[in-house]
């Protein structure tokens, strides 16, 4: 079993400091009266919980994985457990309405908590997960008797939820979805179809599991303008088993303690979310949870798996280092830590965790002004912020969530691929946060035609004339960081203008540079957190943090922008139709 240890120390920084999140709370009514030491214990008893109650279950899962018995899913040993435990400590109702039950606190400390949550045990964290997509979507689009009936269920935790969307002919493309449902007189639907891919699809931590489908109405047009969105529980509300039955596991490269199923629909009874042919609206607010819950999946990994080889990289003696931190002791070895290889990757690591981490937090506090702010313009603004930013973390943070922790895999060489210490797993599991609730290529494709050329980069250009504003605060020592990030959203700017005149051409034009374009704005980004990280650092009391924070600032932007770089470059020189390759054979 490897160890976690929450960062509470970074997490605290991040909030407290760099982002100043309780002077944002005592702007939103929501959350006025909620106060630093509060949020604080919060924050320290999740990463109680993460630590002393879900990491000893991360190895176990991986190795025994769900297995299908009679008709029923049976999740790894632990994992039921510590799934009451989560329960009894109350953390599903965390932000949730409090005319549900509900505690009603910011998004900002659930993401705290899914972060530590996914970093010590991925697959078990997703069956909650998908929780509170399921209550966004039911609690704007389904009907007042919908919400009175399963929104309890889902706030206390009794009930968990899945998202019903993949089949076998459709997997990105949801225009080809088949299931069908079919109006019965007491105003139920009939459902009929197979779905796969379905996370917590069925398992044995809930006796209930709500699914969301995307299905077919009879009178539906073609494509997305026909899907419709049904509410379709495992057990039906006099308590009998509905018609939903899993028929498969999947058998992964990773995540193994996730079950994710084949689901057949044989004439189940369900209900209509939201007005027909609109689910498409109503599924997208669960599927945009859940890509900023995948991108902080990414971001659980990358931490994790720099705890890992930070650790062995000190306690690993090998050869001598040309050079030694002040006062080291002379010796024949010296930790790998101290080689410059070693001490290069990392500080990357720690500079890219710190860096997403604070993106991701920033996410969640624009999600709580576009729903709590008084002013209806701050709202739109951060509505239209998070918007932007979804597509960029989910696909930056989980790129990096894998390729990051191959890196630390590397720091701990043959050890690194073996069981013992865990990071092997980590890799595997953090592989599939690239690939579903939307691939990466397909974040860059929505980030770059929906997002940005949709207004011609005005939101893009609007956060970029922030960061500048931020790279004109620099002064004194911290002048040449703000160069740095000046450089860096100039870089953007050249970056966009190409990009639109493409765009004139057409969507061939500029679609092979979608993912270095996404990636370039993911690094201007970090530039933004580093300068952040800097600013905050020289009002810390503790000099000893403030000089780590400062060096990690400075070691970012001095030297990872040139990857921002590289992706600019392919931007301004690759801007243009492909062409066609034949298969082989």
């Amino acid at each position: 079993m490897t160890i976690y240890l929450p960062p509470l120390r970074d997490i605290h920084f991040v909030i407290h400091h760099v982002l100043e999140a309780p002077k944002q709370w005592r702007n939103l009514p929501a959350y006025a009266d909620l106060d630093e030491d509060t949020a604080w214990q919060i924050v320290d008893q999740a990463g109680r919980f993460a630590a002393e109650v879900l990491a000893s279950t991360n190895a176990v899962g991986d190795r025994e994985g769900c297995t299908l018995r009679e008709g029923d899913v049976h999740t790894p040993a632990g994992f039921a457990a510590a799934y009451q435990s989560f329960v009894d400590g109350g953390w599903p109702s965390l932000m949730c309405d409090p005319a549900y039950g509900g505690q009603g606190l910011p998004k900002l400390l659930e993401a705290t908590l899914y972060e530590m949550l996914l970093a010590a045990n991925h697959a078990w964290a997703m069956y909650p997960g998908l929780l509170h997509g399921a209550y966004e979507s039911l609690r704007q689009h389904g009907s007042q008797e919908l919400k009175e009936r399963y929104l309890p269920q889902l706030v206390s935790g009794e009930s968990l939820a899945a998202m019903a969307l993949t089949e076998p002919q459709a997997g990105s493309d949801l225009g080809l979805v088949a299931t069908r449902a079919i109006p019965l007189p007491d105003g139920s639907l009939s459902i009929t179809g197979s779905k796969i891919f379905i996370s917590g699809g069925d398992h044995d931590m809930t006796s209930n599991v709500i699914h969301l489908v995307l299905c077919r109405l009879p009178d539906a047009p073609r494509g997305t303008k026909g899907l419709s969105l049904a509410l379709v529980p495992k057990l039906l509300p006099d308590g009998s088993r509905n018609a939903v039955s899993c028929v498969g596991l999947e058998e992964k490269m990773g995540i193994h303690g996730s079950a994710t199923c084949a689901i057949r629909y044989e004439n189940a009874t369900g209900w209509l979310v939201g007005d027909p042919h609109r689910g498409l609206a109503a599924m997208f607010v669960m599927m945009n949870s859940a890509r900023l819950h995948v991108a902080l999946q990414g971001l659980g990994h990358l931490e994790a798996s720099r705890q890992v080889a930070t650790r062995y990289a000190h306690e690993r003696l090998q050869m001598r280092a040309p050079a030694r931190p002040a006062g080291a002791q002379a010796s024949a070895a010296d930790p790998i830590a101290w080689h410059p290889a070693m001490r290069r990757t990392l500080w990357t690591l720690a500079a890219l965790t710190e860096g997403q981490r604070i993106a991701a937090y920033w996410t969640a506090m624009l999600l709580d002004e576009a729903e709590h702010h008084p002013d209806i313009e701050r709202r739109d603004w951060a509505s239209r912020r998070s918007a932007l930013l979804t597509p960029v973390l989910k696909a930056f943070l989980t790129h990096h969530g894998f390729h990051g922790t191959s890196a630390a895999l590397q720091v701990l060489g043959g050890y690194g691929y073996v069981r013992e210490y865990g990071i092997e797993q980590h890799l595997r599991d953090a592989r599939i946060t690239m690939v579903y609730e939307g691939t990466n290529e397909i974040q860059a494709i929505d980030f770059l035609m929906r997002k940005v050329l949709s207004d011609r980069g005005g939101a893009l250009q609007e956060m970029l004339s922030e960061f500048e504003a931020l790279a004109n605060q620099c002064e004194g020592d911290l002048a040449p960081l703000g160069m740095s990030l000046g450089r860096a959203c100039a870089q953007a700017r050249r970056g966009l203008a190409v990009v639109l005149q493409a765009g004139e051409e057409g969507g061939e034009a500029i679609l092979p540079v979608a993912d270095d374009f996404l990636m370039g704005v993911g690094y201007t980004l970090m530039a933004w957190a580093w300068c952040r990280i800097a600013t905050a650092a020289r009002n810390l009391e503790d000099r000893e943090l403030a000089a780590q924070k400062l060096t990690l600032a400075r070691f970012g932007l001095s030297s990872l922008l040139h990857d921002g770089s590289y992706h600019w470059k392919k931007v301004r020189h690759l801007c243009s139709p492909l062409p066609w390759l034949a298969p082989e054979g």
